[in-house]
């Protein structure tokens, strides 16, 4: 952290458009992008859902989250989340290294035959403005809707998490070092990529997703620019419908996660094509 204190020191007073400045810049951005994808990978990893026991490991985790601590959907006997998208969905899971617990689960929706829907087409289509992304215009193999993120508690952090009985669930430190716990606001963003690897290794040319205007923000801080097609809408509290291509993925994210990108990719891409 220090020597990274000094090239900022440096880079501002040889200035930032200075040969060395442009140097000295160049591999501040070297150093954050290696950081952050060694720091992901360091402590998770990518597993696509390819077996049964998988899928409902995913559907657990959907299950804690959006019955037990949402009430977005009805409890279920079973313990698992699921609904009929699940049938031609993908799902895809962050595994935890040294607990061995999964800390995450994403899904992408592909339906590939006729009448088969994606969740905003069904629930939002009204939502849908801009006429000319409307996936009901795109061949259904050339959609899909990446939808069920889920992180349970104990892999969310927040300032309210290092207090013991937060209500929004507690982060056992004597389980997790500081610098461990340094990695977990990554998780979001590894589930995003890894839906976004599913979505380029399997040639899907446009990707929807319903989500709250201040995570498609967050989601900006890292370079992710999702395209609102649509205003505000009541679902499952205030969300919004958006649209992401591979070229407008690439086009504004940053070069430290293009990098952790291309890690989960190569893992997701090992993965046979469904």
């Amino acid at each position: 952290m220090k020597s990274h204190s000094v090239l900022d020191r440096l880079t501002k007073a040889v200035g930032k458009k200075s040969k060395l400045g442009k140097l000295l810049t160049g591999y501040q951005q070297l150093r954050e992008a290696n950081y952050i994808s060694q720091h992901f990978s360091s402590y998770l990893e990518p597993v696509v859902a390819t077996s049964q026991s998988l899928c409902e490991e995913s559907f657990k985790i959907r299950h804690n989250v959006y019955c037990d601590e949402l009430s977005f959907e009805p409890v279920r006997e079973n313990g698992m989340e699921t609904d009929e998208f699940d049938a031609f969905s993908r799902h895809c899971l962050i595994h935890h290294k040294s607990s061995d617990h999964f800390a995450g689960t994403v899904r992408v929706v592909r339906p590939l035959k006729q009448g088969e829907q994606l969740p905003i087409e069904k629930y939002c289509l009204n939502s849908i403005t801009n006429d000319k992304l409307n996936p009901a215009f795109f061949e259904r193999h050339e959609v899909c809707e990446i939808s069920r993120l889920a992180v349970p508690k104990d892999f969310r952090r927040r300032q309210m998490d290092k207090f013991q009985g937060a209500a929004t669930g507690v982060i056992n430190q004597s389980t997790y070092s500081e610098t461990e716990l340094r990695c977990f606001p990554f998780i979001a963003v590894g589930l995003y990529f890894s839906a976004a690897a599913m979505v380029i290794h399997n040639e899907i040319k446009h990707a929807y997703v319903m989500m709250e205007p201040r995570l498609a923000r967050s989601m900006g801080f890292v370079g992710i620019k999702f395209e609102q097609i649509g205003p505000v809408i009541e679902y499952h509290g205030k969300r919004a419908p958006y649209y992401i291509n591979q070229d407008l993925l690439y086009k504004t994210l940053t070069p430290g996660f293009k990098i952790m990108l291309k890690h989960i990719q190569q893992t997701v891409n090992k993965s046979p094509k469904s």
